[in-house]
């Protein structure tokens, strides 16, 4: 029974930490010194212990001996390093001219019932004669059959599989899969989206993946792959700053360039589609050209002629519309030309929120999501990082604007949630304009159902 207990949720795991993790449900798991209690980033809940903790003063998200901060501040992993060749400070990240910039927000509980049904009734004007309705895309591919059919995964990484298997079969079909190809993954974290290509064409030859992400992350699974003929690179860098022209790889090769992300979450995907198509920063939010751009490859000074990167294809899973920004949103010109700018952005982007949480009061959604943590808790043959992602789309799909008095009683839950679609839609018509402008053919599709993911509509883009 003692055993039973120690399971790190009622009680800490033999040998670990026996801090209780508040957030995670469960005890730190830590391995802790011989003789001690507590790990070392939870020291300072010893009572017993001489030694003071404090926050690192690089990132307070962890703690160090007072005593030895000298000597931790030269190995901290949050030291700054020195920046790689392809970053460039905001050379995704748009502009807004001195207007937009003074433009404070209003949230949408400090809104009256009148501004609302006006915003309401330019969001449904600027929709009209727009194709609205995704197309229903919701495919499979062989390479995930066998962890589809397996009993050892959990009902959350079976959602997980469901959704990489549809956005692989998505890409087939638009003849993304195949050799000669470099596939760069947006917001990558783990990695799994590219593990899964990799695994589907793994006969193929030439093939390269660049995984990008900003934050260090654990339970990568890039390892898988060491022992392969593809080749994996990790570029830790905010989209924000990322110049690929200047990734050595892709200058030395020229490869053609796949995008893919799954739950790109906001204003990311406006920046990775920066990434892959803006020329320069003066260019930004100039008028786009009525066809594909092509980006010289490297620094002006050494850039060749004829050098460019290729974007054959964009794959991306979109989610969190209410996490969008002006500045950085592609679709800006899109929205002009409807009588719309930035407030009416913001509104929107805040009201996005709906369609994941419309159909109760935010309290309720916290309710929800407690009820779905305990959940969690008792499913214990569900692995650490599994669990992780899951917080992470709770997250993703929990966030919404506090919905006032007046409206709550005004609008109907199923109303609410109609508009918070409309509004999602609208924010990514505008990413198919910028998309078409550039000589793609771009197209939205729900690529699952909502019992498996809430944010279940796939952006896919292909040169014309």
């Amino acid at each position: 029974m003692a055993e039973a207990l120690c399971d790190g949720v009622a009680a800490p795991l033999p040998g670990r930490c026996a801090f209780y993790v508040i957030k995670k449900k469960r005890y730190c798991k830590m391995v802790i010194g011989r003789g001690k209690s507590f790990c070392g980033e939870h020291a300072d809940a010893d009572k017993d212990s001489e030694r003071k903790r404090i926050p690192c003063p690089l990132d307070p998200k962890h703690t160090v001996f007072e005593d030895s901060l000298a000597k931790h501040l030269k190995k901290c992993n949050s030291k700054e390093k020195p920046k790689p060749v392809y970053y460039v400070k905001d050379i995704n990240a748009g502009s807004v001219n001195e207007e937009e910039d003074v433009i404070s927000e209003v949230s949408i509980a400090e809104r009256t019932k009148e501004e609302l049904d006006d915003l309401i009734g330019k969001l449904k004007t600027a929709l009209k004669g727009l194709n609205i309705k995704p197309d229903s895309s919701i495919l499979s591919h062989p390479a995930l059959h066998e962890a589809l059919n397996d009993p050892k995964n959990g009902n959350f990484a079976f959602k997980h599989l469901k959704q990489q298997a549809s956005i692989l079969g998505n890409m087939e079909a638009l003849e993304l899969l195949g050799p000669g190809r470099c596939y760069v993954e947006f917001g990558a974290g783990k990695g799994k989206l590219s593990h899964w290509i990799h695994v589907a064409i793994e006969q193929a030859k030439d093939i390269h993946f660049l995984l990008v992400e900003r934050s260090s992350t654990r339970f990568k699974v890039d390892g898988k792959h060491k022992n392969t003929d593809a080749i994996f690179d990790r570029l830790q860098v905010d989209i924000q700053h990322l110049d690929l022209r200047k990734v050595p790889f892709l200058r030395e090769k020229g490869l053609p360039v796949i995008a893919v992300g799954k739950h790109l979450c906001g204003a990311a995907t406006d920046l990775t589609l920066r990434c892959l198509f803006e020329h320069n920063l003066k260019d930004q939010d100039c008028d786009p050209p009525t066809k594909r751009v092509k980006l010289n490859e490297g620094s002006e000074e050494d850039t060749k002629p004829g050098e460019e990167l290729k974007v054959s294809g964009v794959a991306i899973a979109l989610c969190c519309h209410h996490r969008c920004d002006w500045r950085h949103y592609v679709g800006k010109q899109f929205f002009r030309e409807r009588g719309l700018g930035v407030r009416e952005f913001d509104a929107f982007q805040r009201m996005s929120s709906w369609a994941t949480c419309g159909m109760s009061r935010v309290g309720q959604g916290h309710k929800n999501l407690k009820q779905e943590e305990v959940r969690r808790t008792d499913e214990k043959q569900q692995k650490e990082e599994d669990v992780e992602e899951e917080e992470d789309e709770a997250e993703h799909e929990g966030s919404s604007e506090t919905i006032p008095d007046n409206l709550n009683s005004a609008v109907s839950a199923e109303e609410r949630e109609q508009i918070g679609r409309l509004c999602k839609t609208l924010i990514d018509q505008g990413r198919l304009h910028y998309l078409q402008q550039r000589g793609f053919k771009s197209n939205l599709s729900y690529y699952t159902s909502r019992d498996v993911s809430l944010e279940n509509v796939l952006l896919t883009a292909v040169p014309i």
